[in-house]
Parts: C-alpha cells; structure tokens; sequence
C-alpha cells in the first residue's frame, strides 16, 4: 500500500520536499505566538519553558546530525530553529520569577546535548547515523507527548490553559509534510518517526475540541454590572 502511493507521490516529490521544508521554518516561528502571551500577561504564569529548551536541544542535535549526513538543507533550517528558539529562551528568562529553576534547566538541557554530541564523536562512523538518528527520533517522540503528561490535570481541570497550542498545532502540519515525504522516499525510518507524530499530535489537538484554554470558573466568570445609584 506505502509503495503503491509512494508511485502516485512521486512526481511530486520536489514539490513534497520544499514544502515541509518550509513549514518546518514556519513552526519554528510559533513560539512568537506564545512569547506574545507571555508579553501580554507580563509573566510566564501557566506557561512552561520547555517548547523552547526542547527547541534548542532539538535543533543542536538535528544540526549534528545534518553534519553526519553532510546534508546543507538540515544543517540551514536547524541554525534558524537554534537562533529563534534561543531568542525565546532569553524572552521567557526575561519575564520569569523562576530564573534559578530557569537556570538549573538551561544547565540540564546543555549537559544532556553536550553527552549526546560527545557520544555521536566517538561512536562508529558506520553505525552512528542510524543510532544517533533513534535517539534524535525518541527525544523527539518525548518533546511531542510532553504535553500530554499532565492529562490528568488537563482531565480534572477541563481544561486546556498552558498547552502550546500553535507549537501542537503547527507540528502536525510539519509531521504530516514529512510523513509524506518519507514514503516518496520509501525511507520506513522516516514514515513510522513521523506516523507517531502525528498520532501524538492529534490526540493533543483533540483535547482542545474537548475542552476550552480557559478552565470553567474563569471562562464562565462575568463581571458584575455596577449597581445603579
């Protein structure tokens, strides 16, 4: 079935490539939208730090990777995706009463992209691109469900406030982009990456269809009209 639509995709393959390569730009600029918010409130009350850490990791990792397969497109993309995801970082710095625990978690995510850059160094040139490649693909899996560890919450509470709604959202545009370019590529290891994904990213979207971003004391709460005197 993969590879008779992969026939049908075929043609279209530069078309499928340059796409998600620019819808991948494009999330990357997502973390504005939620920067804005944080700017409006004037704190970064309900809203967490780590879309933008992940971001970074991401995107140091990916940019090694891009050198290991000494491809030039992934190795642009991830330099804008450090940059910006780099300015968000300082943004949300900037806004936070939390800056030691800010700190401490700018500390851990450098430690942990350092080990897995040290580790790709050493590791067998013939089999680093396919083991470093399963950890960039679980750490990416890990990025995409973190917002769903805190269903429970979301469950009790009816509600979907602090969710990043545009990184959820633009991800599974970007997912599904590269869902189809993997099966032109008949590359598996690209389609099930990008099948999970997707399948991560919907169940997020679906909750909120589910439940509204405000939770029900907040949303239902009107002022109270001033009495006449």
């Amino acid at each position: 079935m993969l590879d008779a639509l992969a026939d049908v995709l075929q043609p279209y393959k530069e078309i499928v490539g340059n796409a998600a390569a620019i819808v991948t730009i494009g999330q990357m600029f997502s973390g504005s939208f939620i920067c804005w918010d944080i700017y409006k409130q004037g704190g970064t009350r309900g809203i967490g730090i780590m879309p933008f850490l992940g971001g970074i990791v991401m995107s140091l990792l990916n940019l090694k990777f891009g050198y290991i397969l000494r491809d030039d497109k992934m190795i642009q993309v991830n330099f804008v995706g450090l940059a910006l995801n780099i300015v968000y970082t300082l943004i949300y710095f900037q806004y936070t009463h939390e800056k030691m625990k800010v700190w401490a978690q700018l500390g851990l995510s450098g430690a942990f992209s350092a080990a897995l850059i040290g580790y790709a160094n050493m590791e067998d040139p013939a089999l680093v691109e396919n083991r470093f490649g399963t950890i960039i693909t679980a750490f990416m899996f890990y990025l995409i469900a973190s917002p769903l560890f805190g269903l429970k919450e979301i469950i009790k509470n009816q509600s979907t406030e602090g969710l990043p709604f545009p990184i959820i959202f633009s991800g599974s545009i970007v997912t599904f982009m590269w869902l189809l370019y993997g099966i032109i590529l008949r590359n598996k290891f690209l389609v099930v990456q990008n099948l999970v994904a997707v399948a991560l990213c919907s169940a997020q979207l679906a909750l909120f269809v589910i439940y509204p971003s405000k939770p029900k004391g907040k949303a239902d709460k009107k002022p109270k009209a001033k009495k006449a005197d």
